[in-house]
């Protein structure tokens, strides 16, 4: 693993926000989720083991790149 990995923040916007680690490797697989409530703040990171995070539900995500909002669709 490098020295710094990256780092993202997400805020959770409404309630039952979901985040959801997924595996490297071969095989994508979930491997951690969690679920934040209005204005809770997760602070993720991508590591050996994480290659992506999936955020379902509002939330505002800042990243080395920028900021972005997820939407709900209904």
């Amino acid at each position: 693993m490098k020295d710094q990995s990256d780092f993202i923040m997400i805020k959770a916007l409404e309630d039952g926000v979901n985040v959801i680690g997924l595996t490297r490797g071969s095989d994508t697989k979930f491997h951690h989720a969690e679920k934040l409530d209005q204005g809770e703040v997760m602070i993720a990171q991508f590591t050996d083991h994480t290659s992506a995070i999936k955020i379902r539900g509002n939330a505002s995500i800042v990243t080395s790149f920028g900021e972005i909002e997820s939407e709900n669709p209904r």
